[in-house]
């Protein structure tokens, strides 16, 4: 294929999901099962050009029904504009986002510093992207627009869940329709090299096992920060832009879903009631991959009103309200995504000691959060079961 971020054509597959749903249709609950909904191909290619990892093809229409912002992505928003503030890097007064389709923004953050639209015609201050430019089909030509956008005296921030996070946490359902780069800061530096703007400055958070908020700004610079050269020399020692690291996400899709499937099939045997929350596209792969059928896993609750009373594509599971997961009184709640533990904990006290916690294998929880498994639950990976908070 030709790379989306330097056109070259020296691409490799890392990793082939095979034909899986699409990550943002979920079909009305009543609707049969169609063999269409699963016939879309996913796969991840890396360019041993320029270093970036991206969606191989992408054969589906966005039909993606607006989920509810997580807490855990709130307060992270808050964090790093603070951070940002902090370091100098947010001067000037006028600000232009380019959003993501899943909604969020920092506008009103930057709003209550003072920032406001550039006029018609004119570039920004501050330029913000936070997980917008995946969503980017041609890598290179929406990089340029950001770039454009920026003042030649201002910033361009851009965050992104980092590449490495993703290889070390074997994350590998991170991969979506829809979701066309999967950054390291080598490859987004090289990417911005080629569009005359320099990384500046980058912030680690601990959002999604691992996230990365650049600072960027025209020209060749030699400021660049400790942090940045840190995080740069991380990724070189790990060889996040070689085909054989990011290949370790291979096995790592193939044992994840059959683990996950053998777990479900025993603690049906035992009678358990299994319910999962978090209609999220992550769980949409692997749901799909692990084979997972109502009879296993009874339904999966999520907060967004839009996919309530729908269901997961390719499955016959419903999805529910978080109100009708706690009438069923589930025996066992699988979450699809660790950083909402803290808030279904506190909004949902009912399920006290029933959530059990979806962590591909290499990935560890805080042991000062995590119990040992119980008799009553079979582990399977590393999952783990979690108190109150």
């Amino acid at each position: 294929m030709i790379c989306r971020g330097c056109a070259g054509s020296d691409t490799v597959r890392v990793l082939d999901l095979g034909c899986t749903p699409a990550a943002d249709h979920f079909p009305p609950e009543w609707s049969a099962i169609d063999s269409c909904e699963s016939a879309h191909p996913l796969a991840m290619e890396l360019c041993r050009r320029c270093g970036l990892a991206q969606l191989a093809e992408d054969d589906t229409t966005p039909e993606e029904p607006h989920g509810v912002e997580p807490l855990a992505l709130r307060k992270q928003a808050a964090d790093a504009v603070r951070t940002v503030a902090v370091s100098g890097f947010l001067d000037g007064d006028t600000v232009l986002e380019f959003g993501s389709p899943h909604g969020g923004s920092w506008l009103g953050l930057l709003a209550s510093r003072g920032f406001c639209p550039p006029p018609p015609g004119r570039r920004a201050s501050v330029v913000l992207d936070c997980f917008g430019l995946m969503h980017e089909a041609c890598q290179r030509s929406a990089l340029r627009e950001r770039v454009n956008a920026t003042a030649s005296d201002g910033v361009l921030l851009l965050q992104f869940h980092s590449l490495a996070t993703i290889v070390t946490h074997r994350q590998w359902n991170a991969l979506r329709h829809g979701h066309y780069a999967y950054y390291s800061l080598t490859a987004l530096q090289r990417m911005l090299t080629d569009v005359g703007m320099s990384v500046s400055h980058a912030w680690e958070f601990d959002l999604y096992g691992g996230t990365v908020l650049i600072a960027a700004r025209h020209g060749v610079r030699s400021d660049t920060s400790h942090t940045v050269r840190n995080i740069l020399a991380a990724e070189n020692a790990l060889g996040v832009c070689e085909p054989r690291t990011l290949r370790t996400l291979q096995q790592a899709a193939d044992g994840h879903a059959g683990a996950l499937h053998t777990w479900l099939a025993t603690m049906a045997g035992r009678g358990q009631r299994v319910y999962a929350y978090g209609a999220a596209s992550r769980a949409v792969a692997l749901l799909s991959r692990a084979g997972v059928d109502h009879r296993v896993l009874c339904a999966v609750a999520d907060a967004s009103p839009t996919k309530q009373g729908r269901r997961m594509p390719g499955t016959d599971v419903p999805i529910i309200s978080p109100a009708q997961l706690l009438a069923d009184d589930p025996d066992v709640v699988l979450l699809t995504i660790a950083d909402l533990l803290p808030e279904v904990q506190s909004q949902l006290p009912g399920l006290t000691g029933k959530w059990v916690v979806d962590i591909a294998d290499g990935d560890r929880p805080d042991a000062d959060h995590a119990l040992a498994h119980g008799g009553q639950q079979p582990g399977w990976n590393t999952l783990r079961t979690y108190p109150a908070v």
